[in-house]
C-alpha cells in the first residue's frame, strides 16, 4: 500500500475516534458536534479559498488550502458514515469513462 493510501487510512481511523472526543478537546469533535451541515459549509469554505489558492498563483498556498479542503472533506464523509473507500469504488467504476458520458448517463 502507498504512503498516501496508508496516511489516509491512519487520519480516516482518527476521525472515526474524535467522534467520542468531547468537542471542548478536539476539534474534529467540534465539527461533529455542530453537524453535517455547518461541516459541509467548512468544506464550501476551504473549497473557495483552495480555488483562491489558484486565482493568486500561489502554489504553496494552494497545497495547504487542499490539504484543509481533504481533510474537512473526510470529516463530512465520515459525519455521513461514508468510508473513504466508497469514494475510491466510485471512482474505480468511472475510470476510463469519458466525464462528457459519466455526466450524460446520471439521472
Amino acid at each position: 500500500m502507498s504512503d498516501m493510501a496508508n496516511m489516509l487510512e491512519r487520519l480516516e481511523q482518527t476521525l472515526k475516534e474524535r467522534r467520542s472526543a468531547a468537542p471542548s478537546e478536539s476539534y474534529v469533535a467540534s465539527l461533529y458536534a455542530k453537524g453535517s451541515r455547518k461541516i459541509a459549509q467548512k468544506v464550501g469554505e476551504e473549497a473557495v479559498e483552495t480555488a483562491m489558492a489558484v486565482a493568486s498563483g500561489d502554489k504553496d498556498e494552494l497545497v495547504k488550502e487542499s490539504a484543509d479542503l481533504l481533510f474537512h472533506l473526510l470529516v463530512l464523509l465520515e459525519a455521513e458514515g461514508i468510508a473513504l473507500d466508497d469514494v475510491v469504488q466510485e471512482l474505480a467504476r468511472r475510470e476510463g469513462i469519458s466525464g462528457h458520458d459519466e455526466k450524460a448517463s446520471r439521472p
